[in-house]
């Protein structure tokens, strides 16, 4: 197993002054932060100087992530795949999302095909906060003819605003794909013991990423890897085969964990790794069984996936889990404190708080556009923890509280004292009606009984 690197393996490179100059005080704090991920070696201006020279390259390879980072695309028109250092996302963050391409193939008519590419620019779903997308769209030649395919490839790359990755076992039609499209830098699908030299030189040729693909034997994936990075090649992804079946199915996630782990525990074969759940349409599954492959792949380590359905109700369940995943485990999601309006209120309006985590703020903003309530709403910063876990935690307490009700400017916007506190939080109601002199009221514990409470309680209560 690979040695994990520590803020002292760094500090051993670093000029040690520390100057400050970095934003951090002192230079082993500066190495911490290097681990971390939250600042970069250019941000510390002594090693850009030429007696440094060494110590940054030194540095620039020590942390550079276990499975190199490939990016498909140029500019504003790029999706950033790999990247990755650690096997189990506790031990510190993913950090390049698992990018999702939608395929389309070169025997479609213009308006499916059109439409689908339509669809993926288009996809957009929000979630606490978030906009999630989908990534590429993956164009397959199914009808092994070069001209057709450099004529489905030229409509796509007119209509699309997403990278593109190009599908062909031919090398033929791959190169006539990249005639078309190369100077976008597509990633080119796939190379093979029999095609790697041809491929390769395809790669070399257009600048492009390229797909590694074994079916299900790992020392031949790793066979054609090592042939690829003979012809210079450092932008390579890796596809050791996508099944849906049997024991054929537990030998793809097999193939999945070993490749990573061996990435980053020996440091062997460090590159991205590609899935196919779409492959589930050819065996006659359809949009339930690509689905849920999606869903293993992207907990397996898969660094972009190709799917066939555009079916909702199959992609929101992946989206949302990959959301789930690629958040940074150590920094709660939150969103900014402070008050907020709902509708026009006046100054009668009702006042309502929650916390800043971003699920319950969401939740709790969700409901009450959805019920109409004109109110003002309160969010307190308890460091993106939900209202139960703040009170228990000591984050969100009648200090705070009244704090917060001080500082937002609500006391001039409503002409009452009154103020609506979730149910989880009923146990500093006591305590902030006497620092804050407001009449303090539990509402539900629920955010969809917002729109019940103050149907039937706060007219009395107001």
């Amino acid at each position: 197993m690979a040695k994990k690197i520590g803020p002292l393996d760094i500090y051993n490179y670093l000029p040690k002054t520390n100057c400050g100059e970095c934003g951090e005080k002192t230079c082993m704090a500066f190495a911490s932060q290097l681990i971390e991920r939250a600042v970069k070696l250019e941000d510390c201006p002594a090693l850009k100087q030429p007696n440094f020279v060494r110590s940054y390259n030194n540095l620039k390879e020590m942390l550079a992530p276990s499975v190199k980072e490939v990016i498909v695309g140029v500019g504003d028109k790029s999706v950033k795949i790999g990247g990755e250092e650690i096997v189990f996302r506790h031990e510190l963050t993913y950090f390049n999302k698992t990018a999702i391409a939608l395929d389309v193939h070169d025997e479609m008519n213009d308006e499916e095909l059109l439409a689908r590419v339509r669809y993926v620019n288009d996809f957009c779903f929000k979630r606490i906060g978030e906009e999630l997308t989908l990534d590429l769209v993956a164009i397959r030649s199914t009808s092994k003819d070069p001209d057709r395919f450099a004529q489905c490839v030229s409509k796509v790359l007119c209509e699309s605003k997403k990278p593109l990755i190009l599908c062909s076992w031919s090398p033929s039609v791959l190169e006539a794909g990249l005639k078309v499209v190369g100077h976008e830098r597509p990633m080119i699908y796939a190379a093979t013991k029999d095609t790697w030299e041809e491929v390769g030189r395809l790669a070399v040729k257009y600048n492009c990423p390229v797909v590694a693909f074994a079916d299900g034997d790992m020392a031949e994936l790793k066979s054609v890897v090592k042939a690829l990075e003979s012809l210079g090649i450092e932008d390579i992804v890796l596809d050791p085969g996508s099944h849906v079946e049997g024991k054929y199915l537990a030998n793809t996630f097999g193939n999945f964990v070993a490749s990573r782990r061996a990435a980053i525990w020996n440091k062997d074969i460090g590159y991205p790794l590609l899935g196919v759940p779409a492959i589930a349409w050819l065996s006659g599954e359809g949009a339930f069984k690509e689905a849920i492959i999606a869903a293993i792949m992207i907990d397996k380590y898969a660094d972009l996936i190709i799917l066939h359905t555009p079916e909702i109700w199959a992609l929101l369940p992946v989206i949302t889990l990959r959301q789930n995943i690629y958040t940074d485990p150590r920094k709660p999601v939150a969103v900014e404190a402070g008050l907020r309006k709902f509708g026009n209120p006046d100054e009668n309006s009702p006042v309502l708080m929650t916390t800043n985590f971003a699920l319950t703020y969401y939740t709790v903003a969700s409901d009450i556009e959805s019920a109409g309530v004109e109110c003002y709403l309160l969010v307190i910063d308890t460091e993106g923890l939900g209202v139960e876990a703040s009170v228990a935690g000591g984050k969100l307490d009648a200090f705070k509280a009244n704090e917060a009700i001080k500082n937002s400017g609500i006391e001039k916007e409503v002409k009452h004292r009154k103020i609506i506190i979730p149910g989880f939080s009923s146990r500093i109601s006591g305590d902030l009606e006497i620092q804050s002199g407001w009449v303090v009221f539990v509402g539900p514990r629920d955010s969809s009984g917002i729109k019940e409470f103050i149907e039937k309680k706060w007219v009395g209560l107001a």
